[in-house]
């Protein structure tokens, strides 16, 4: 039995989008379970029993929950192998998992410390110069992705869209938050677009009621 904890518009999408291409593979049900951070849900004990870190995503898998995107997204890629999530061959692996640790432990917190940079600093003029210097920081990794997917035929691992594409298109869709507009980065905007039309991704667009464009015009 399969479950997984997730909020809308969180990195939880990656692990939300991988199940449902499994899903459509191999026909293999699973539960997704909302999670509200809005309204504290991931600081109540019955989650901080799933997960004492009071984060998203979570996967439930038979009773036993496992946190943290790369090393379920690991998991999901060695129970069903079948689907081939992941290089098989030991170099190819290797080099996919460097860019996919690099979204999880650069490019992610990166964001992290614009969208919520009262984690970091106190004192609003310390926290405003945080989004400043680290929205700068989060565009120079969205000009790297779009690098990266000029090679994408037509996904990022070739033919079926799979765990870097869902990643991708988070990132993308974060940095209207950061002041990023995406048709500053054209290649990468039509990247997603193509990623967002295939029915896994569009069905888990449509579960979590996201927009892909978060960008605001000033």
């Amino acid at each position: 039995m399969l479950e997984l904890y997730y909020a809308s518009g969180a990195c939880s999408f990656i692990p939300h989008v991988t199940l449902e291409i499994i899903k459509t593979a191999t026909g293999t049900e699973y539960t997704p379970k909302p999670v509200k951070l809005h309204r504290g849900e991931h600081k109540t004990p019955e989650f901080l029993a799933i997960n004492p870190n009071g984060q998203v995503p979570v996967l439930v898998v038979d009773g036993q929950p496992l946190s943290q995107i790369v090393a379920i997204c690991d998991y999901l890629d060695r129970r069903f192998p079948q689907v081939g999530l992941l290089p098989t061959e030991p170099w190819a692996r290797a080099k996919v998992m460097s860019q996919f640790a690099w979204m999880n432990n650069t490019v992610h917190p990166t964001f992290t410390h614009v969208f919520m940079p009262q984690k970091f600093a106190d004192g609003e003029a310390a926290q405003a110069e945080l989004r400043r210097f680290n929205s700068l920081q989060y565009r120079a990794c969205l000009e790297r992705i779009q690098e990266w997917i000029g090679e994408a035929k037509p996904f990022w691992l070739g033919e079926r869209v799979g765990i870097l594409d869902a990643y991708a298109l988070t990132l993308l869709r974060w940095g209207g938050f950061a002041g990023i507009d995406p048709d500053s980065l054209p290649a990468y905007k039509a990247f997603v677009a193509r990623v967002a039309a295939t029915e896994p991704v569009a069905t888990i667009i449509a579960r979590e009621r996201i927009d892909l464009n978060t960008f605001k015009k000033a």
